[in-house]
C-alpha cells in the first residue's frame, strides 16, 4: 500500500535563506513518517544570494519534484496552483531609521488627514452650517466657539478611533481594522498581478509581441 503526502501551499511564501527546501515553503502530512523526514530536508531550489526578490514557481513543479524523489508516493494538493516565493535578506535592525521612518509616517499621516479634514469642511460650509443651527435653536448669534464645534471637533476624533478598531495596543474588537482589510487586498491584488504578468510571458510565443 503506497502512502499518502499532503501537500498545503500559501500564495505568497517569505524565505531568508537562498537554500530553501519544502518544508520552507509548503506544509507537510504524510501516512508515512519516514517518508515525511526524507521529504522535509529535499532542495527545491538555490537562489543567487546577492539577488532578493520574488519568484513564481508551480506547485506542478513541486509535484515533479516529488515524484522523482519518491515514485510511488500518492501526493495529494491543497493551496494555491502557482505561488510567489519572496527571498529576503536576513538584515540587521538599525533602530534610528525605523524611528524615523515611523515618526514620518505618523506625521504625513496626522498632516494629511487634518488636511483632508480641513478641505471637507470648506467645501461643505461646515462653519456656517453650525452657525444657523445655533442662532435657529437657541435665537442667539454663535460666537464660533459653541457646543456644536466642541461635540463636533471630539465626535471626529472619536469616530476615527472607533473606524480604525483601536488605539495604540488597545483593541476595541477582535475584528482586523480597515486599514487591514485594505492593506491585505492590497497585497493579494499585487500577488495575482505578479503571477498573471508571468503567466502571460510564458505562453507569449518567442517570435510574437505581446498583444
Amino acid at each position: 500500500m503506497s502512502s499518502t503526502l499532503y501537500l498545503q501551499l500559501d500564495r505568497n511564501i517569505q524565505v531568508r535563506h537562498p537554500h530553501v527546501h519544502l518544508q520552507d515553503i509548503a506544509r507537510l502530512s504524510c501516512t508515512d513518517p519516514k517518508t515525511l523526514n526524507r521529504l522535509r530536508v529535499l532542495p527545491v531550489v538555490t537562489l543567487k544570494p546577492d539577488q532578493p526578490g520574488r519568484y513564481v514557481m508551480s506547485a506542478m513543479d513541486l509535484i515533479d519534484l516529488i515524484q522523482k524523489k519518491e515514485p510511488n508516493l500518492d501526493i495529494t494538493h491543497i493551496g494555491e496552483p502557482d505561488f510567489i516565493l519572496t527571498y529576503q535578506q536576513p538584515d540587521t535592525p538599525h533602530i534610528l531609521f525605523h524611528w524615523v521612518k515611523t515618526v514620518f509616517v505618523c506625521l504625513a499621516s496626522f498632516f494629511g488627514a487634518a488636511f483632508s479634514i480641513m478641505t471637507f469642511n470648506a467645501d461643505a460650509d461646515v462653519e456656517k452650517l453650525f452657525q444657523q443651527i445655533y442662532e435657529q435653536v437657541t435665537g442667539n448669534v454663535s460666537s464660533g466657539f459653541t457646543i456644536l464645534e466642541i461635540t463636533y471637533s471630539v465626535g471626529l476624533g472619536l469616530g476615527v478611533l472607533f473606524f480604525f478598531n483601536h488605539f495604540s495596543r488597545m483593541r476595541i474588537t477582535s475584528d482586523p481594522s480597515p486599514m487591514q482589510v485594505q492593506m491585505r487586498t492590497y497585497e493579494d491584488n499585487v500577488n495575482t498581478t505578479i503571477i498573471e504578468d508571468i503567466n502571460r510571458k510564458q505562453l507569449t510565443p518567442k517570435n510574437h509581441s505581446p498583444s
